[in-house]
């Protein structure tokens, strides 16, 4: 399997990396500022605007480490990718299923129905460990809605109807995510999702963090010789990752919900680590970004049980192992793909 290497954060604005030995360093007005060996790193992710030199490209897409791009604000630009891995036969294989309705139904009802299972868990659980602080009676109910989704998932008989129920359990999961939110600082008040810009420190992390995660997902997908770009619920479009927007879709509630609220809750993050621009976007600050990358590398290298292979590893090797049984259940070794369902 896979090992869970580290990922290296390039948070200020004015740094160039560049790659010297099997290091890759960084670099300010051409003066070295600190290097890194590559073999301990899994991904590089950079808020600079200075990019980096076509040598260290050359080399990440080499040694298969994930390279890449976002603006100071964190919107993501480009990464960069080596040789595919694995089979042809596997990405042809891939492609063919893309236009077997059947199949590309099957797999997507997986998907949301992880997606879905553990947006219920993250209610039942808030539910269970702070039942005097929140509001149990709409938790609950959303609960039982979100019980009733998986329900119609698993009885659905079209992708469109599919999109339709994952669309209404998540708008009914947003509806009450504020009571999730125990930190009473005005600053964390969330009133529903925005995005494109999002519009409030808790969408703001949620946004960043989403596209860390597609990132991974893509990264492992290539990992298992797939194509992250040719997806099964989300529609193929020009520069889209689709597959990696399929197989974050279960991951979406238990490692990136839970992390923001986790770092609300226990005041990783505070009103001062976020700003707001003129166009009403908000976004982390320097210091903010550093806070929460360091706690998302600690909540990567926690331990877990893999409720399907039933077997230790860190959270950051779960999108490493879904991929794998993404490729197995498309080369036919598994009869049907198991979502990871977590609780």
């Amino acid at each position: 399997m896979r090992r869970l290497g580290n990922t290296l954060y390039i948070l200020s604005d004015d740094l160039f990396l560049t790659v010297d030995n099997e290091n890759v360093v960084a670099k300010r007005s051409g003066e070295v500022v600190g290097r890194v060996p590559l073999h301990t790193l899994t991904n590089i992710y950079s808020f600079s605007y200075m990019g980096a030199s076509p040598a260290l490209m050359g080399k990440c897409a080499e040694e298969g480490i994930e390279l890449a791009f976002f603006t100071p604000r964190g919107k993501f630009l480009a990464d960069v990718a080596g040789m595919p891995k694995g089979n042809v036969l596997l990405r042809h294989a891939q492609s063919l299923m893309t236009v077997n309705e059947k199949r590309v139904l099957e797999i997507s009802k997986h998907f949301i129905m992880g997606k879905v299972f553990n947006s219920k868990w993250v209610l039942e659980r808030c539910i269970r460990d702070h039942g005097v602080r929140v509001d149990t009676d709409s938790l609950q109910r959303i609960s039982q809605h979100l019980s009733e989704s998986l329900k119609s998932i698993e009885n659905c008989t079209s992708i469109d109807t599919l999109r339709g129920i994952e669309g209404d359990a998540a708008a009914e999961y947003f509806s009450v995510f504020s009571e999730l939110i125990l930190n009473v600082d005005d600053a964390f008040i969330f009133n529903g999702r925005n995005k494109r810009p999002p519009l409030d420190p808790v969408n703001a992390m949620l946004s960043l963090f989403y596209t860390v995660l597609a990132l991974d997902c893509g990264s492992a997908l290539r990992g298992a010789g797939l194509d992250p770009y040719i997806g099964f619920m989300h529609t193929d479009r020009p520069g889209r990752r689709s597959l990696a927007l399929d197989c974050m879709e279960e991951l979406r509630p238990v490692m990136v919900d839970r992390f923001v609220v986790t770092c609300i809750n226990n005041r990783t993050v505070k009103a001062r680590h976020f700003e707001k621009h003129e166009e009403g976007e908000v976004t982390l600050t320097d210091e903010g970004r550093k806070l929460l990358f360091d706690a998302w590398q600690s909540k990567k290298r926690e331990t877990i049980t893999h409720p399907y292979l039933r077997e230790k590893m860190p959270w950051g090797l779960v999108p490493v192992v879904q991929a794998q049984l993404v490729a197995q259940y498309i080369r036919g070794d598994i009869d049907g793909y198991p979502p990871f369902l977590w609780k």
